[in-house]
């Protein structure tokens, strides 16, 4: 890989949503927030708007039956009223059946190191954390103890399971993407020709699509900073897990959230590990084990999984790729206009962190948003999002379309393009600005105001807006008002990395 362009040259390569001559006219894109507990984003090829209604009636609608049927997290769903149970042969849902058959898989498969249970030592984490400090010697002993026993047992004829212990277990290591590989064959019983679901960075792929995945760089911190790497994908899975976006705080140092079930550790070696299948449970259990597995052990099963391939970025900054990785690549454009000067990078930047507004609807569609940095002069120096999926409503988000000026410079800076990363919270979104024009040029110093908009269909409407003085040299922070589309903003101009 050549991680040596300039954030423009990255940033123009991944922003075009489709590879090769495949037309996207007939490409309907939306987005929901607050789908299992992150965002959704939903590609379907179909052939008029009402198969791709249908198609996104049929995704949802299987999201939400087996999210009733797997979540940990609703006591009402079929897995938690299961998990209440003791010593009982119940007969259990194929799809809860096979969700723990699968578990039983992977975990002899990588040696225990994918473990429903691992819930256990999530939770003395949590408690130490809570209380500031690191769990003991005996706290992790008694996980560890907890997480090897057996705790289900299942019967191939009945179709019952039956649970043996009260360790605490959780299905979320590849239940969303169990659940989107259902969803996409749902899109596609409903006339759908080609689908792309993505929930929070787990990504199924299906029929006539083929799609550029731009995977997240885990030590970057905003959605608009450049990728580690790009692939191009059709028929495929890619899951990503990480430690970058959750984990727990103790006396000012951070620990990863992903437990190890042998040792009751964080994983700490690996920052962030993504997976090729065509299986999506397979993807979403390997990218998980293999941010706990070493990069040997983890070489060894990939080598012995059929059509896996995978990508870790280890914490001493060595990137690790199977064989066959760069065969997905895509090649990155070479025009030197995209590449900036050779400066001293700036000693300061600015994050902009928004969140959509929660909607009473518990699935809600994301607005149309457009976030963009203009002069003294009022000209436009840099689009840094531009989230849509209807260009005729792009007028709705009047102070950003109120110029041709403004569109043309904009042109091609959807930000909404596929990405694979670790999940995230619902409607949380963080944007860099390093100080750059949409050419790559560093701007002088002086003042330069930061634009929030936002609009919905047929909807409401909200403007934010602050003034920030770009001199590199005095850090500020700023909150914004929120409104009835962005709840609220804060701006951080100083030293990140």
């Amino acid at each position: 890989m050549n991680l040596t362009k300039t954030a423009a040259a990255l940033f123009f390569s991944f922003a075009l949503p489709f590879a090769g001559a495949q037309s996207s006219s007939n490409v309907h894109i939306s987005h929901h927030e607050n789908v299992l507990g992150t965002s959704l984003e939903l590609k379907l090829r179909t052939s008029t708007n009402a198969e791709a209604t249908k198609a996104e009636a049929a995704v949802l609608r299987e999201i939400d039956r087996e999210n009733s049927i797997l979540s940990a997290w609703s006591n009402n769903s079929e897995f938690s009223r299961w998990v209440r149970t003791h010593n009982t042969a119940v007969k259990v849902s194929p799809e809860l059946y096979d969700v723990l058959s699968l578990f039983d898989r992977f975990r002899e498969q990588t040696s225990g190191a994918l473990d429903a249970s691992a819930e256990t030592a999530t939770r003395v984490w949590k408690l130490a954390s809570v209380e500031d400090r690191e769990p003991t010697d005996a706290e992790l002993e008694k996980a560890v103890a907890t997480m090897q026993h057996s705790h289900w047992s299942l019967d191939p004829v009945h179709h019952t399971a039956t649970h043996l212990d009260d360790a605490p277990i959780a299905l979320n290591s590849f239940a969303k993407s169990y659940i989107s590989g259902h969803a996409a064959d749902a899109a596609l019983a409903a006339g759908a020709t080609g689908v792309l679901i993505n929930i929070g960075g787990d990504i199924v792929m299906r029929g006539s699509l083929t799609e550029r995945v731009a995977i997240t760089d885990p030590r970057a911190a905003a959605e608009n900073d450049p990728p580690i790497d790009l692939v191009r994908l059709s028929n495929r899975t890619i899951a990503t897990s990480g430690d970058y976006r959750r984990g727990f705080d103790i006396h000012g140092a951070h620990y990863s959230h992903i437990i190890d079930p042998r040792t009751a550790q964080p994983a700490e070696e690996v920052l962030s590990s993504t997976v090729i299948a065509t299986d999506p449970s397979t993807a979403g259990a390997l990218a998980t084990a293999f941010s706990v597995m070493t990069p040997s052990e983890s070489r060894r099963l990939a080598a012995a999984t059929p059509g896996v391939d995978y990508m870790l970025v280890l914490r001493d900054g060595r990137t690790i790729t199977s064989r066959n990785w760069s065969t997905r690549e895509v090649p990155r454009l070479q025009n030197a206009a995209y590449y900036a000067p050779q400066k001293a990078v700036p000693s300061l930047d600015l994050l902009i962190n928004l969140e959509l507004a929660r909607i009473e609807d518990p699935r809600y569609r994301r607005p149309y948003v457009a976030v963009w940095v203009e002069d003294t002069d009022h000209f436009p120096v840099r689009t840094l999002a531009l989230w849509f999926q209807k260009s005729r409503w792009l007028p709705d988000l009047k102070s950003w379309y109120h110029s041709d000026q403004i569109r043309n410079l904009a042109e091609g800076s959807d930000l909404s393009t596929t990405v694979s990363s670790a999940t995230r919270s619902p409607g949380k979104y963080t944007l860099r600005w390093d100080g750059k024009d949409n050419a790559g040029k560093p701007v002088k110093p002086g003042k330069y105001t930061i634009f929030i908009e936002a609009a919905r269909e047929h909807g409401t409407y909200g403007l934010m807006k602050q003034e920030i003085n770009w001199d590199g040299k005095t850090a500020a922070q700023f909150t914004l008002q929120g409104n009835k589309e962005i709840a609220g903003a804060s701006l951080d101009y100083g030293k990140h990395n």
